[in-house]
């Protein structure tokens, strides 16, 4: 059976391995899964056929140079790149990966950048006037470097234009991006099906953080602490009061909202309400269920105490953000 989905992956010195080989695993198995009928066909292009040294010193191979790859391309990936600086990681932008890019982009039916790779197609015009997500650690360099860009930093990724373009956060976030569109080429069950191989969480939706909540606060030193949070992470919609919180750790409220906020940084009410958004978030993302019922199960009790939690937290409506980042199966 011939490919449907040509992906042309681009690849350059020091490119991020992990963006290149991740959604490459994630389009093979999605043909294993499909006895072959999904039809993905994975070619990495580079300025030159042959060997190419990644970020991790691991040599990867182009089928193609650039200049070889033509018009015949179904998705067209960019990973990216970083240089090490005293002030943090800088993008790299290799101007012959940009031209390329913006030779081939209006070629191909849709285009994902990968981590860093959003810098790329930044500089190749693609991006002009869209929002656009990236790792996090060079967001504000994207934003300085292209004011015309609304560049939000927290998303896994990013789907715009329709669904050609596609931003991905980085790096282990190119798992999400790649079964992201295995979902709109094949429908969710088999990205589901893929991601039951790759051990992963069943699928990190668009909208979700870079940082889930446990992940953005700093690790406790007091192992009590770390299982709590684990703990209120598993009963959302049972009562998580500070006083009930309190007789959880056999502590007194106040002994215990101190040792709280100074092992995470935040009280013990802000941490339980991001808690819940994010929950509530990941349910507006992949579910129709109604607001009640959503605000129910992640214990934020009504629909209007739901509302304004979304207002106070993200400044837009769950109606709103399920418009904007629901998944639909394919």
């Amino acid at each position: 059976m011939p490919p449907s989905h040509r992906v042309v992956i681009a690849v350059f010195p020091d490119v991020d391995l992990l963006d290149v080989t991740g959604p490459a695993e994630v389009f093979a198995l999605a043909n294993r899964e499909t006895a072959g009928r999904a039809g993905y066909q994975v070619r990495l292009a580079g300025p030159a056929a042959g060997a190419v040294r990644t970020s991790a010193g691991v040599r990867l191979l182009a089928d193609v140079a650039f200049e070889e790859v033509g018009a015949q391309v179904d998705t067209l990936l960019v990973p990216g790149a970083v240089d090490m600086t005293d002030a943090g990681p800088v993008a790299r932008i290799d101007s012959e990966v940009v031209a390329w890019v913006k030779d081939t982009a209006p070629h191909a039916r849709r285009v994902a950048s990968v981590c860093v790779g959003a810098h790329v197609l930044a500089a190749a015009g693609l991006l002009d006037g869209k929002t656009a997500t990236t790792h996090w650690s060079t967001a504000a360099q994207l934003a300085a470097d292209h004011p015309e860009i609304t560049v939000d930093p927290d998303p896994i990724f990013v789907r715009t234009d329709r669904g050609r373009l596609w931003t991905g956060a980085g790096i282990s976030a190119c798992l999400d991006l790649a079964l992201a569109l295995v979902a709109e080429d094949l429908g969710e069950q088999t990205a589901l099906a893929v991601a039951r191989q790759l051990v992963v969480y069943l699928k990190r939706q668009g909208g979700q953080s870079q940082f889930s909540v446990p992940l953005s606060r700093p690790a406790a030193e007091r192992r009590d602490i770390d299982e709590l949070r684990l703990w209120i992470a598993e009963h959302l919609d049972e009562d998580l009061s500070a006083p009930a919180l309190a007789a959880r750790m056999c502590l007194s409220e106040r002994h215990f909202a101190r040792v709280f906020t100074q092992e995470t940084g935040t009280s013990p009410a802000a941490y339980v309400e991001a808690a819940r958004i994010e929950a509530a978030r990941r349910l507006l993302e992949t579910t129709d269920a109604r607001l009640d019922q959503i605000a129910a199960a992640a214990g934020l009790g009504s629909a209007e105490t739901l509302h304004r939690a979304f207002r106070r937290q993200l400044a837009t409506t769950p109606a709103a953000y399920r418009r904007r980042f629901r998944t639909q199966a394919g």
